[in-house]
């Protein structure tokens, strides 16, 4: 592969090689970025410098087999005919949210952060139900805990990430969860991530250039005295208005983006107060928002344990569970 890519760049100096791979695509497709492969061909995301647009490129080896032309020519003529921007309905939206928060509030009642709400967590089925899924970053809400080893979790999730997370070193509440409930609104309005920072300082100056620089009171109730001298030291930004950045929104759903998306934790909007919003009401109905019966308390913390005493509990927990739900009568 990686010789077959070379011969080709040589035959045109204009080839760009990934992963061995010689696109022959230029000048008009540039910044080439691997994507992904499968068993017909390499992808790669590239920029689009007459539409101005980010696109993605999908080399094919059509030719080897009969049924690859099959497919190439079947995917060929379907794509060529097809045109829709797939974008979410209002009406989706609003219904999508209700259900993350409802679901929040569950887990929240609980007294349990989730900690790691983003698209890729939110299952949904055909008829639009959506469930909350992946609890191995749960942490029980203790605002007195000290969270010195959280960060080390957040590999993948930084663009959901609150930034208290970012300046502080303990202290977290519930209020992260809103933030990144706030993020995947954000998203929904615009079919794209609304802070995609590519690290850490990155990831400060896509929200500040948002939202704006931070207040006096957003600035002191940030613990860490280095956090807070470096955003001291940033130059002033302003904040861009919701409608500027999604100009056909519901005002209301923007409404409550902006409490949602709140620098201060403090002053972030609760999930209660998020579920009995305007933007909400159509669905909004609190007999019918279940919490959780009584909190949720971890006897003792799990991340100092060694691997065996882990698998002890998680054999403990299997066992609970058939007998608790696999083991009942049927009726």
């Amino acid at each position: 592969m990686a010789a077959e890519g070379a011969s080709a760049a040589s035959a045109n100096p204009n080839a760009e090689i990934v992963r061995g791979q010689a696109f022959e695509v230029g000048p008009r497709y540039t910044s080439l970025a691997y994507i992904g492969e499968g068993a017909y061909g390499m992808v790669v995301s590239a920029y689009d410098n007459v539409t101005k647009t980010k696109v993605a490129i999908k080399k094919i080896s059509p030719f080897e087999h009969q049924t690859y032309c099959q497919r190439t020519l079947r995917e060929i003529k379907i794509l060529t005919r097809f045109k829709h921007e797939n974008r979410l309905s209002n009406d989706h939206i609003c219904y999508f949210l209700y259900q993350i928060l409802r679901g929040l509030k569950y887990i929240h009642s609980a007294n349990v952060l989730h900690r790691d709400l983003k698209p890729s967590n939110l299952l949904l089925n055909t008829t639009c139900d959506l469930k909350i899924c992946d609890f191995g970053l749960a942490r029980v809400a203790d605002p007195d805990h000290d969270h010195t080893g959280f960060l080390t979790e957040y590999v993948a999730t930084r663009w959901y990430r609150a930034p208290e997370i970012m300046l502080n070193s303990k202290g977290y509440t519930k209020s992260i969860d809103i933030w990144s409930v706030g993020c995947i609104l954000a998203e929904m309005l615009s079919n794209r991530p609304i802070f995609p920072g590519k690290h850490y300082l990155d990831q400060l100056n896509h929200i500040l250039g948002v939202l704006g620089s931070p207040t006096q009171e957003d600035l002191e109730c940030i613990i860490n005295e280095k956090a807070r001298s470096y955003l001291q030291s940033l130059p002033f930004k302003p904040k861009v208005p919701w409608t500027k950045l999604f100009p056909n929104a519901d005002p209301k759903a923007l409404d409550l983006l902006d409490k949602m998306l709140t620098f201060n934790p403090h002053n972030r909007i609760g999930v209660e107060d998020a579920l009995a919003h305007p933007y909400l009401e159509q669905y909004y109905d609190p007999a019918d928002e279940p919490v959780s019966e009584e909190p949720f308390r971890f006897i003792m913390e799990l991340d100092d344990l060694p691997k065996e005493t882990l698998k002890k509990y998680i054999f403990e927990e299997t066992v609970l569970f058939k007998e608790k739900y696999l083991e009942q009568p049927r009726m």
